[in-house]
């Protein structure tokens, strides 16, 4: 299949293509090349996707409407994988505009492509912070998700309704992933696993936030990449509607749309978590214990029940070898380097 990859030099868009080059797919991998962070690490992972002779690289922002023009020179896609977003939930307190401009408008365009395309799937990345400071757990698709405690939340939030109406007016098969907390190798800079390790490796202070008192549900990216291919054939339809009691079902009555969580349903305290990085690293971590962040969250903890009901996959890795892996990736990665990406 023709396959468009938005975000393909991001974190998780590196990993999903390459498994669908893997596969023998066609891939068109669209990214941006934005500065939020160190482009030395995108272009990295771009460059292992070249090495594929299906993978075809396009670079342009997801706002610019030639950049959309370009994509149906090229290929008219099957499948649209839409991971481009201006990531981060705190870098959206510093720089709002990138979050209206980029998960906005950028998914409006994708949206525009779908519909012109006529795509067979269109796959949209969505988040766990949509469920704010939900006190109700585990975090089912069906909770209200009307009370975004970050512009980052509220824009994704906003692309799932945008992406709703285009399916009802559209007749656009859709599925919106909530992801939660997704790390692994070749992961970003701003997330934790990646600056605890870094930080502790030059034996500088982690910070801990909210006094170490978060919970988060961890996802493994090879786990979240899983699901991901397993639901690509799922195109949302009343011939696939969960009827069994206790499932959440999201599809729609009004569209071919569906959201989807994928999450373990296993979440972990934060202390718990730098003690596995701990452990990985056989070092104890100076630790910076600060008070809650703004726009932060307690806990996040997903049900996956719709993920099993699906698919009949929940993700399996556990903490303790998906931080050994990401940890051995990023100490061989400096060697490769010759230095650690910019922070």
């Amino acid at each position: 299949m023709d396959i468009l990859v938005t975000g393909s030099a991001g974190f998780i868009g590196f990993h999903t293509a390459k498994r669908l080059l893997e596969a023998d797919h066609r891939v068109i991998g669209l990214d941006g090349m934005t500065e939020y962070y160190d482009t030395r690490l995108k272009k990295n992972r771009h460059a292992i996707l070249a090495k594929f002779d299906k993978f075809t690289p396009l670079i342009g922002m997801l706002e610019d409407k030639n950049t959309i023009e370009r994509i149906v020179e090229i290929a008219k896609p099957e499948i649209i994988i839409h991971l481009a977003a201006q990531a981060g939930v705190r870098y959206s307190l510093e720089n709002p505009e990138a979050y209206v401009s980029s998960n906005l408008i950028g998914s409006w365009n994708i949206l525009e492509l779908a519909k012109q395309c006529e795509v067979k799937h269109l796959l949209l990345a969505s988040t766990s912070s949509v469920y704010g400071a939900n006190e109700k757990i585990p975090f089912e698709e069906t909770d209200k998700t009307c009370e975004p405690m970050t512009l980052y939340a509220a824009t994704k939030k906003s692309m799932e309704v945008m992406a709703h109406s285009y399916a009802h007016l559209w007749k656009i098969p859709t599925t919106a992933f909530r992801f939660f907390t997704v790390y692994g190798p070749w992961g970003r800079p701003d997330m934790a696993l990646f600056k605890f390790v870094s930080a502790i490796l030059k034996d500088q202070p982690i910070d801990v936030y909210g006094e170490g008192k978060m919970r988060r549900d961890f996802t493994y990216v090879d786990d979240l990449v899983e699901a991901m291919i397993r639901l690509i054939p799922i195109a949302p339809d009343e011939t696939n509607r969960m009827s069994d009691a206790g499932v959440p079902e999201t599809l729609s009555h009004n569209a071919p749309f569906r959201i989807v969580n994928i999450g373990g349903g296993q979440p972990v305290g934060l202390m718990p978590f730098i003690e596995t990085i701990e452990t990985a690293m056989s070092v104890t971590a100076k630790k910076n214990m600060l008070p809650m962040q703004k726009g932060d969250v307690p806990q996040t903890y997903s049900s996956p029940a719709l993920l099993k009901a699906l698919t009949g996959y929940i993700p399996e890795t556990t903490l303790e070898n998906g931080v050994h892996a990401f940890v051995g990736w990023y100490q061989n990665y400096l060697k490769e380097t010759e230095e650690a990406p910019v922070n």
